[in-house]
């Protein structure tokens, strides 16, 4: 069970007219949307390298419509519907329940969870490393944006509903970097200045964690180098784009990790000093989930500045939009608002706060440290043993097949016939196989070392095709010699179309 440390005593009551509160959320959900409509673009078209100032999209106002068929924002306001719904104590399992039913695209550790749920995983465990290879992944980080929008100045609300929801799809710096976010919205509706801002979210977060070190890190070299973004942009890249447990950037320079990107957030603020088109372009142009950052750092941004403070240049085409629904949800922009801002004023009645004559009085909360729980001890991606290498053994009908998903062509290995079996030794720690998630995906049994490990499935629960996911994972082995044998079962899974299986490669961990 997760609890705070002990809190500390309310530090001090700050004021605000509801007015001014209601601009502030409001310029927080339309930050979002401007973030991630210019940065859609360049999403992980840029991977370890940043953006050219060149090659960055020119804004045009009709780009704000992108923003209705974004997960940042379908995803976020689901969750917050689940408030709406249950209430303000909703618990793991009502945000469970409502992600569970739901209908739209998923990617990674959103996708990972909801497919554990429908599985019969309970929410306080579909977002473990045991069921979900992207537990470190950005997914709730980029959808804790309602949370700190209706916790202004109550930093330690924010983090118990962090965990409440971010426990869902992630774990360890996936759920920190939710509290991150969530902390310093909660910060920006009394504070303007963006080091202030970001250390308010540095000081929710477990100082030993590695997302804590991370953004520690930023603070300090932003200190030493003031003026030279693109330097500390190095320095990050450096030290801290390194291993990763997400199958999809194992191996490869593509980097979801959510500290790492949740970096890039604050080299945004930290370097965009207020400006809200400076933050948006630098927190774009570092590249990686380049639509997802620059959202978050504009939603933040855009609860300092208030609505009304965003420059016109961005908000120019929201008026035409305002009223139409978010895809998936029944919300509209100012149905958002509305429902943040009744929250908001109910959590800070709930917190001793109180509402006079159409002013605000908030209960501010000092920031308390969220207990460690991290998952930092897979180890090292070793090696990844694609499916047309010599060591792979296959017996039955295996098709190379070439498949076209998202931007790019992938190739695997493919079979529906039964018995049709793959086999591979390795020696490590822990390991992964990797194949496509098919909308005719069937089930298969996974052996290893000679015991029934797990009966899996490649069917995403969606229409759509997901490439370099985790079909099967094992961490904490013995490093010695271990042998794997897949047998396809040619059997459909759920609303499947057919069997098939998938395999692509095997990451070794070590």
């Amino acid at each position: 069970m997760f609890l705070l440390c002990a809190q500390t005593s309310i530090a001090e009551q700050r004021s605000i007219s509801l007015d001014d509160l209601r601009d502030k959320v409001r310029g927080g959900w339309a930050g979002q949307m401007i973030g991630v409509s210019y940065g859609a673009p360049t999403e992980f078209a840029y991977l370890d390298r940043m953006i050219p100032e060149d090659e960055l999209p020119e804004w045009q106002p009709d780009m704000i419509r992108e923003a209705l068929n974004q997960d940042d924002l379908y995803v976020d306001i689901t969750f917050a519907a689940a408030l709406d719904e249950y209430g303000l104590d909703a618990t793991t399992a009502d945000f469970a329940a409502m992600f569970r039913d739901t209908e739209f695209s998923l990617w990674h550790a959103n996708l990972a969870a909801r497919r554990a749920l429908r599985r019969g995983v309970p929410g306080e465990l579909s977002g473990t490393p045991k069921y979900n290879m992207h537990a470190n992944d950005i997914d709730f980080q980029i959808e804790a944006d309602f949370i700190g929008l209706m916790t202004p100045g109550l930093p330690q609300e924010a983090n118990a509903l962090s965990y409440r929801a971010g426990r869902v799809m992630n774990y360890g710096d996936g759920i920190y970097g939710g509290m991150f976010v969530s902390g310093m919205y909660a910060a920006a509706f009394f504070e303007d200045d963006p080091l202030a801002i970001v250390e308010a979210g540095l000081a929710v977060l477990p100082s030993a964690s590695s997302y804590a070190q991370v953004i520690a890190d930023l603070i300090g070299w932003h200190e030493e180098f003031p003026a030279d973004w693109q330097r500390v942009w190095h320095l990050l890249n450096d030290q801290w784009n390194g291993d990763e447990a997400c199958p999809a950037g194992a191996a490869h320079p593509f980097n979801i990790d959510a500290k790492l990107n949740g970096a890039y957030v604050g080299l945004g603020l930290l370097y965009g000093a207020g400006d809200f088109e400076k933050t948006l372009l630098i927190s774009t142009q570092a590249g990686q989930d380049s639509d997802c950052n620059p959202s978050s750092a504009g939603g933040i941004l855009g609860v300092v500045l208030g609505y009304d403070g965003i420059p016109a240049k961005y908000t120019g085409g929201i008026a035409a939009i305002e009223d139409e629904n978010f895809n998936y949800t029944s919300y509209s922009l100012n149905d958002i608002v509305d429902s943040s801002v009744r929250r908001a004023i109910a959590l800070i009645e709930r917190t001793g706060g109180s509402i006079n004559g159409g002013i605000v009085n908030v209960m501010v909360q000092e920031p308390v440290q969220a207990p460690l729980e991290s998952w930092d001890d897979y180890g090292s991606v070793k090696e990844e043993i694609t499916f047309d290498d010599e060591r792979w053994q296959w017996q039955g009908g295996w098709q190379r097949t070439a498949l076209r998903i998202w931007r790019t062509e992938r190739v695997t290995n493919l079979s529906s016939e039964r018995y049709a079996e793959a086999r591979i030794s390795f020696v490590g720690t822990g390991a992964a196989v990797t194949g496509i998630l098919l909308p005719t995906g069937g089930q298969a049994e996974v052996y290893l070392d000679g015991v029934l490990s797990k009966t899996i499935d490649v069917y995403p629960d969606e229409p759509n095709p997901k490439a370099r996911e985790s079909i099967w994972h094992r961490f904490g082995l013995a490093n010695q010699r271990h042998d794997l044998r897949i047998v396809v079962l040619g059997i459909p899974f759920g609303d499947s179309r057919g069997s098939d299986i998938s395999i692509t490669s095997l990451l070794v961990f070590e």
